[in-house]
């Protein structure tokens, strides 16, 4: 687009001083003839740029000459900012010098941008590293969560739990979103207290035209800092093998995606092998209701947990209907 050549060629000029046409022209992937006709319209446009030709020729703006563009758009002013957001700075030693270089970021943006960069900073968290548990991420819809969370609105959520057989429907108070791993979560309030949903989970999502009620004096970091903690302080997950019918497949994963592992593999014509994350031995159970299209292959004390459970199954309708006589 010959707009964004011509502020590419200005921020280029301002930053480097003269610069060879040939140099320019590599660097936007044009023609060193397209590269003096953009000095020529930068010229009729008032900026005073000037061209010297021959061996040790280029381009280069007056002595002095400024210009307060910065050559960002809104949404690219949105994307730095949510980029600092992700932490890995700090384990670089370079905590202190990000935050300012952003603020000398914010300070040259022009006006009509710095609302949307600082609000993206305030709803916006990347956190690099991977939970001790959780499956893989989904592919997500982030378009109203995000609405609502810039729009400081309320949200109506129709959210599945993991092992749930039900969806539950929530009205919640939004404090933004945050990427863990590449796992989008909304952190929101829920009559009155943290909770996390998980965007892969969200059945549907819309947003109440109701002001957001946030606790006074609490932001996102505090809020995700808190439900991290709870989160990373529960028991390490258990592994659990097990093969699937291929028949069945595609329900299991459906049902279970938010626990598995990793995609279903093997080469076997009628099995494949899946691997779930489960908070606890005991979960294992509810692959009982896939009955002999699942089989627990590892570990041990999962295949010891399903049989326990098969046996009480047996006890209970073995004897017939209750209240009939033995």
């Amino acid at each position: 687009m010959k707009a964004d050549r011509l502020l590419s060629i200005m921020l280029l000029l301002q930053t480097r001083g003269r610069v060879p046409a040939g140099e320019l022209a590599e660097r936007l992937e044009v023609s060193v003839r397209t590269v003096y006709r953009d000095v020529e319209a930068l010229s009729a446009a008032g900026v005073p740029v000037w061209a010297e030709r021959g061996r040790h020729g280029g381009i280069a703006l007056l002595p002095g000459y400024r210009t307060d563009v910065t050559g960002l758009t809104a949404d690219e002013a949105r994307a730095l900012f949510v980029l600092a957001a992700a932490g890995a700075h700090d384990a670089l030693g370079l905590g202190a010098a990000i935050s300012t270089a952003l603020r000398k970021v914010m300070a040259a943006l022009p006006a009509p941008h710095r609302p949307a960069a600082e609000r993206t900073s305030e709803r916006i968290l990347v956190d690099p590293e991977r939970w001790l548990r959780g499956g893989p991420a989904a592919p997500v819809e982030l378009g109203e969560l995000q609405r609502a969370v810039f729009a400081d609105l309320r949200l109506e959520l129709v959210y599945r739990h993991s092992g749930a057989a039900r969806p539950s429907a929530y009205t919640v108070d939004p404090y933004g979103l945050v990427s863990k791993a590449g796992v989008w979560y909304l952190v929101a309030d829920l009559d009155g207290g943290p909770r996390l949903f998980r965007a892969d989970r969200v059945r549907s999502a819309r947003v109440a035209q109701e002001p957001v009620r946030r606790r006074p004096g609490v932001g996102l970091p505090e809020v995700w800092a808190v439900l991290r903690e709870r989160v990373e302080g529960l028991p390490d997950e258990v592994t659990v093998v097990a093969r699937v019918r291929r028949s069945r497949l595609e329900m299991f994963t459906r049902i279970h995606a938010s626990l598995l592992a990793a995609p279903p593999s093997g080469t076997d014509p009628e099995w494949a092998e899946v691997r779930l994350g489960l908070r606890a031995v005991a979960a294992a159970r509810m692959l009982l209701a896939f009955g002999a299209d699942v089989e627990v292959l590892d570990p041990p004390q999962a295949r010891t947990e399903l049989a326990r459970a098969a046996a009480e199954v047996t006890r209970l309708y073995g004897a017939g209907p209750a209240g009939a006589p033995a």
